[in-house]
């Protein structure tokens, strides 16, 4: 059975689903999305995600094309649609199609995808071994808080590192680490300070991330937000990245060195049960 799709206003067999061969989207990556987990058939951190939304429309000028209340019911809609019990639900919305012209056409109307996938995010393997990963220079373009599609630099990395018997990338920008390919990066210091990069225009402003640290600083963790080095990442105690479809995941080796005892190590582990914990709580 295939998957049931929206696009545009219509519900389709994903086979039958089309878009304009002109939607700028596709010939200039003009459009942003957002992906929500899926647990028990409810929505995590569904209002963290609706309103970054909002934050890359007006960023790029796009006019939503849905309401707040018909968004939320599309999200439930397409759960219902295609029975998804846990996974995910990734939403794409573009300026919409006109002829090919770098100048922003007037009166275009915004395009709007919805699609799943499902996975059990609750069982993720690489949990108890934790990642690999290597560092790359940075090569992306200079508004990474605005969650577009403009994913090809990461999905390039990504792919070599997995080819070098990596899982993920480290982006370094003058010597200090902006992102991972698709998540953000975390440390534990030996003194048990839990350290994420400050929001700026360099990274993503993950949801997972606001999530995990509101949790870290209500209990007897100590939260640094400022840029640190790769030194610091091999020096640390432990490692972690954390994503909507990940949650909380322990790195373990970075450029082949271990760090700390080359496991997961117990504030990433707490930070995941407790994430999971919490989120379940209010899911919607």
């Amino acid at each position: 059975m295939s998957r049931i799709v929206y696009v545009n206003g219509e519900w389709k067999p994903e086979a039958e689903a089309t878009i304009s061969v002109f939607d700028r989207g596709l010939l200039f990556a003009d459009a942003i999305y957002e992906v929500t987990a899926v647990i028990n058939r409810k929505l995590i951190d569904y209002s963290g995600h609706t309103a970054r939304l909002k934050r890359s429309l007006e960023a790029l000028g796009i006019p939503s094309p849905v309401s707040d209340d018909e968004l939320l019911d599309l999200h439930r809609q397409i759960i219902e649609r295609n029975d998804l019990e846990s996974g995910l639900i990734y939403l794409q919305i573009s300026r919409g199609a006109a002829d090919r012209d770098f100048l922003f056409a007037d009166g275009m109307k915004p395009s709007i995808i919805m699609f799943t996938q499902k996975k059990n995010v609750l069982e993720n393997p690489k949990w108890e071994t934790g990642l690999s990963v290597v560092t790359v220079p940075e090569g992306r373009w200079a508004n990474r808080q605005i969650k577009t599609v403009q994913l090809l630099y990461s999905s390039m990395m990504k792919t070599e590192a997995a080819k070098a018997g990596a899982d993920d990338v480290f982006l370094v920008e003058d010597g200090l680490i902006t992102e991972a390919s698709s998540s953000n990066v975390h440390i534990v210091t030996k003194d048990g300070v839990l350290v994420t990069r400050h929001l700026s225009n360099a990274l993503l402003h993950g949801i997972t991330r606001a999530s995990v640290l509101s949790l870290a600083q209500g209990s007897d963790l100590e939260v640094e937000e400022r840029a640190f080095s790769v030194a610091e990442v091999l020096s640390a105690a432990e490692v972690f990245i954390t994503s909507a479809s990940a949650f909380v995941m322990p790195v373990v080796r970075v450029d082949g060195r271990s760090i700390g005892d080359g496991k997961p190590g117990p504030v990433s582990r707490k930070l995941l049960q407790t994430y999971i914990q919490d989120r379940l709580a209010h899911a919607i």
